[in-house]
This record gives structure tokens, C-alpha cells and sequence, in this order.
């Protein structure tokens, strides 16, 4: 069994962490009784800091005891310090992938890794990808926009670039919604996140960026968000726009079957829906472990997904 939604802490991360907690404001902070320490950074983004986050023993055991064998771990996206200078979102990217590369060498085949780069700075964004994929690692993970740009713009063009050439996978995966309305009965998670994927992944369809960059294998998080549910209205604003269609060589359902999608859906009849809409080629099993929102275990099937995936 694979698992490509996966996050976990080295130590060297969290040594970076409290090293640099003025500069990065990070708190640890006893929010309940029963429940470990909250990470919280710069004020604004916190978790609880989970032992499995950040024990690599109890990491691998957990693994072996849901029965995954390979998992594709990725850095927590509350680490993607995307709002500090690129100095400082340098400097954690690269002790984060130096970290996991070791990682990835200690456990003997059972684990690969994703890193992380300093978004919101794309020249250098793309030297650090260039330098993580040198350490064996398969790609990066990255949000679904940085320094108030959608990852369309042009503003992102030599990272892409690299990407395509490197032929990197690119994890897309949000962080909770920022949007104001959403402040209640956990809505910046519970529909925010998937929201701000459905976001993302509309822009990068609509602006035909797969066609100018097609060695890029893009990865989207919790299942497309709600994309692929409303993707026939795409279609109809394709037939009927020329601002929905100028970009684009086919129907934007087309396009779908172009990107991966993980299984972190939590029902069984959405993973069969997007299974029917994007093909199981294109759908990788997931969990999201070990956020509190997590499949565990992951789904155990779509092996055409994996291959297609890591070809």
C-alpha cells in the first residue's frame, strides 16, 4: 500500500524552528489538557505538534502497522513561511530537504520525499528544486498561490520552468482559507481548504499552463477540492465564453484527465465519482497523516494511479 499525502517534521526542522523563533515568531502553546503542544507560526498558523509528526521511530511504526509500505512524505504546509524574506524561507527549505533526503536514505526504500521551496521568490525557487531533486527527492510541495499571485501568473514563470525541465512532481496543497466568512464551526478547514484548492486548480486549467508545461506532474490535494464535482459547468462556460475557452486546445473535462488527485475524500461514492470523472490512472492513495483530518489508513488500491505517477 503507497500513501502520497503524507506529512512529517525532522529533527533538524524543529532544532531550525527554535533557533530562529523570534525571527519566526513560532510558539509552542498548551491549548488542552489532553492534547500535545500547538505549533503556532507568526500568529497565524498553528497545529497540534502530534508525536507522529516528529518521531521518526513512531513515524515508520505507524506506517508498518496500517500496512504502507511506501509512503511519499512531504513538509507540513504550516512551514511553508512563504510571508518572511526569502533569506529565512531559503534557509528552512533547505535544512527541511537536506533532512528528508536523509530520511528517505535511512529507510531503505520505504520512503520518498517531496521538499519545499522559497515560493513567493522564484528564481530562487527554482534553484532550490533544482538542488532537492539533486538530493533524490521526487518534486516539491507548494500552496496554491505566494506573494498575492496565482500560480498562473507570470510572476512564477522560472519556477515552472524548472519544474517542466526537471520534470519534478508538484504537490498543490492549500492552507486553511484566509476568507472572512469563514470564521465559524471550523469552516477555514472544513470547507476553506478545499475551497482554496478548487481555486488553484480552476486558475491552472482555465490558463492552459499543463500544455506550456507538460512535463510537470501535478499532484492536487484532498481530491481536486470541488473541481471535478463542478467541472460540466466548465464545459458550458467553455462552450459558451471566449474568456473561458481562449486558453484552452479542449473542454476543460479534458483537461481534468491531466493532473493527479489524491483520496483524501473520506467517502467512499466521491473517490468512485472522481475515479469516473478523472480516470484511476489518475488517482493516488492518500491520507493526510497525521493532521487530525486524516484516512487512516489510506485507500489500498489505484495502482494504475501510482504507476502513472512515478513513471
Amino acid at each position: 500500500m503507497h500513501d502520497f499525502h503524507t506529512h512529517f517534521i525532522p529533527h533538524d526542522v524543529l532544532a531550525w524552528l527554535k533557533d530562529n523563533k523570534d525571527i519566526v515568531n513560532a510558539k509552542w502553546i498548551k491549548k488542552e489538557e489532553n492534547k500535545d503542544d500547538f505549533l503556532v507560526v507568526n500568529e497565524k498558523w498553528g497545529f497540534e505538534l502530534k508525536p507522529s509528526f516528529i518521531d521518526a521511530d513512531l513515524y515508520l511504526q505507524n506506517q508498518k502497522e496500517a500496512g504502507v509500505s511506501h509512503s511519499l512524505i512531504s513538509p507540513i504546509p504550516q512551514l511553508f513561511m512563504y510571508d518572511f524574506p526569502h533569506d529565512i524561507t531559503t534557509d528552512i527549505s533547505q535544512v527541511y530537504n537536506q533532512s528528508l533526503s536523509r530520511f528517505v536514505t535511512q529507510s531503505k526504500g520505504h520512503l520518498s520525499a517531496l521538499g519545499t521551496v522559497p515560493l513567493s521568490h522564484p528564481e530562487r525557487a527554482a534553484q532550490i528544486l533544482h538542488d532537492a531533486m539533486n538530493l533524490g527527492l521526487k518534486g516539491a510541495i507548494i500552496g496554491p498561490s505566494a506573494a498575492g499571485n496565482m500560480l498562473s501568473d507570470d510572476f512564477f514563470i522560472p519556477f515552472f520552468e524548472e519544474a517542466n525541465r526537471l520534470k519534478a512532481i508538484l504537490f498543490i496543497h492549500p492552507l486553511l482559507s484566509e476568507d472572512p466568512r469563514l470564521k465559524k464551526w471550523m469552516m477555514p478547514n472544513l470547507i476553506g481548504v478545499p475551497w482554496e484548492t478548487t481555486v488553484c486548480a480552476t486558475d491552472i486549467l482555465l490558463s492552459g499552463m499543463i500544455d506550456k508545461y507538460p512535463n510537470i506532474k501535478m499532484l492536487f490535494a484532498h481530491g481536486g477540492g470541488f473541481l471535478p464535482y463542478q467541472i460540466g459547468r466548465l464545459d458550458k462556460g467553455y462552450e459558451q465564453w471566449g474568456a473561458v475557452s481562449s486558453n484552452l486546445q479542449g473542454k476543460p473535462s479534458e483537461y481534468l484527465k491531466r493532473f493527479w488527485y489524491d483520496t483524501v475524500l473520506w467517502n467512499p461514492a466521491s473517490i468512485d465519482f472522481l475515479v469516473e470523472t478523472v480516470g484511476e490512472d489518475r488517482v493516488v492513495p492518500g491520507s493526510d497523516f497525521p493532521f487530525d483530518l486524516c484516512v487512516w489508513p489510506p485507500q489500498t488500491s489505484f495502482t494504475k494511479g501510482i504507476q502513472s505517477l512515478l513513471d
